[in-house]
């Protein structure tokens, strides 16, 4: 958990549920994490707040840009999502809408930094990206 390690946290979902879970779960850890339940298509992030943005399992491609507009100059962003090779591990996502093309969250983060950048395919199908935003 980043709070853990000392970062200031802000997490969003558009599950209530999940939200509080999340901040429940924290607290009970003694670790403080600021959540907001939002749809960021109707509640976009801040523009230029952010020093890191972290997505796990999640594919919405219209968000690209606002996860790009809210990183700071020389902010980081980690991103860990399924790829279309998941289909053929029969587990997982399998519409299109959720699963990345080859290259395609590299594309996405072109202009920043690229610091790592891998597509697997193991027990899962998953493209994994570290960049930063130029300053």
């Amino acid at each position: 958990m980043l709070a853990r390690a000392g970062f200031r946290a802000f997490g969003v979902d558009v599950k209530s549920d999940a939200v509080r879970q999340a901040v429940a779960r924290a607290s009970g850890a003694g670790l403080t994490v600021r959540a907001w339940c939002a749809d960021l298509t109707q509640f976009p992030l801040p523009r230029a707040r952010f020093e890191l943005v972290l997505v796990t399992r999640y594919l919405q491609r219209d968000l690209f840009g606002a996860i790009r507009d809210a990183l700071v100059p020389g902010g980081i962003v980690l991103y860990e999502t399924f790829t279309v090779h998941q289909r053929a591990l029969g587990t997982g996502p399998t519409s299109g809408e959720h699963l990345l093309e080859p290259g395609e969250l590299r594309d996405a983060f072109a202009q920043f930094e690229l610091m790592d950048y891998e597509e697997i395919v193991d027990r899962e199908a998953v493209a994994r990206l570290v960049a930063r935003k130029r300053t």
